[in-house]
């Protein structure tokens, strides 16, 4: 913007968080700066957000003077007052900025669009996370999970919803309506989370299978094919898909809340359900023993690393050519050592390999953190390219065992990954 066009969209935000207007004039004030932004340039609206970030913060000199007073009032019948003026004190104007924005009825999906687009751009703009870190806190509080409605998705739902579905699937890309039918049979439960100033949208949705065992593979669940389960006799959910769709929303969870309430829904409408596990990707397995392949190859004794060097036609293997020999991981048969040390390294990453205290896989964080453990490894799970170029087609069953969800989230507290007898036997 130019220097005057500046000044004056700082003139308008300013009028926004004015206190002699009440909340409806300042969210229609607000309404009329959203309108402006829709149509506004790329560069315009990052002066726009510019300006929210840097030019609404709280007074220094005032926090100053209200830490001050808060400090020498402790321990006496003056402390919380003194303590609720510091808090205040600390309360930026952008938070009411924000608030007036929310106000109007799209306000809130115009914020969290906004934050979106801003959100690639954080890193070359340094300048940007004083706004950032304040809409996370505010949709943190706005999309709380009890304003939330936990609504079922099914094939009678409008045609809106369903193409919303197809549009924001991030696990396995849904192909056609058919598809889309398919995992919306009655067989199936697909849930999600909805607030009530974004209606038609889903915040987070769940895509269930009821079967009668844990889910080994991917493609069984998607086959379109298929004979319908018999829910009279299913036993098991397999949570087989979770989406978030709201970029805008990232850092505000809602997964964890999700899945407890679709637990819940199922154990009420299905008494028989006994068990609940997910059939997860691990999609940074492949990335991570790129890296890691030499270590991995240092753990084994002389004996099992000659085995496997010599299944790979070689005596002295490199972790070059066992990176290579993974490559045809689609056609190893269940005695191949090279297909035993994948699942070696599998286990390992997934219950072994920590990132600042938590599972380097992001799902595996994601399950783990909820309070799952590791069940099962699946190999061949997801045969597809993008299941191969994942994790050499692997995928892996957490368990959501009810009454050890806070068990195993106080172990992985302690820096211990929860898993399975039959995922701890990889590692022997």
């Amino acid at each position: 913007m130019s220097p005057r066009a500046l000044r004056h969209t700082l003139a308008e935000l300013r009028a926004v968080v004015d206190g002699r207007v009440s909340e409806v004039e300042g969210g229609r004030r607000a309404s009329v700066l959203a309108q402006w932004y829709v149509a506004a340039a790329s560069a315009e609206r990052r002066d726009f957000w510019l300006l929210m970030s840097e030019q609404f913060v709280a007074d220094p000199q005032v926090i100053k003077v209200a830490q001050t007073r808060f400090a020498a009032a402790v321990g006496t019948p003056d402390e919380a007052v003194a303590e609720v003026q510091y808090r205040r004190a600390t309360v930026s104007p952008r938070r009411r900025l924000l608030q007036r924005f929310s106000a109007f009825p799209e306000g809130i999906r115009f914020l969290v669009d906004l934050r979106a687009e801003m959100l690639p751009v954080l890193k070359s703009n340094p300048q940007l996370q004083a706004l950032d870190v304040e809409m996370e806190y505010m949709f943190s509080t706005w999309f709380d999970v009890g304003f939330l409605d936990l609504r079922r998705i099914s094939w009678d739902s409008p045609a809106s919803l369903i193409e919303r579905l197809i549009k924001y699937e991030a696990v396995h890309d849904i192909k056609s309506w058919a598809d889309v039918k398919n995992r919306l049979d009655s067989d199936r439960r697909c849930y999600g989370f909805f607030h009530p100033r974004l209606p038609d949208d889903p915040l987070i949705f769940v895509e269930v299978a009821l079967l009668h065992e844990i889910a080994g593979g991917i493609a069984p669940l998607l086959d379109e094919s298929a004979a319908v389960e018999d829910l009279n006799k299913a036993t098991t959910a397999i949570f087989y898909s979770i989406s978030n769709t709201q970029t805008g929303l990232r850092g505000v969870s809602f997964g964890d809340s999700l899945i407890k309430r679709v637990v819940e829904t199922l154990k009420q409408d299905f008494p028989r359900l006994k068990t609940f596990a997910t059939l997860s990707p691990m999609p940074g397995f492949r990335a991570w023993l790129g890296k890691g392949a030499t270590e991995m190859l240092s753990q084994l004794d002389e004996k099992a690393r000659l085995e496997l060097a010599r299944s790979m036609g070689t005596e002295d293997l490199t972790s070059t050519q066992f990176l290579l020999g993974a490559e045809q991981a689609s056609e190893l048969d269940v005695k191949s050592p090279l297909r035993r040390m994948l699942l070696r390294c599998a286990a390992y990453y997934l219950s072994q390999v920590l990132n600042e205290g938590k599972p380097m896989d992001p799902v595996a964080r994601f399950h783990l953190g909820n309070g799952a453990r590791i069940e099962r490894l699946n190999w061949l799970g997801d045969p597809s390219p993008k299941g191969l170029k994942q994790s050499y087609g692997m995928m892996v069953n957490y368990l959501y065992d009810i009454q050890r969800l806070d068990r195993y989230r106080a172990l992985l507290g302690q820096g211990k990954i929860p898993a399975s007898s039959g995922v701890k036997e990889f590692l022997k």
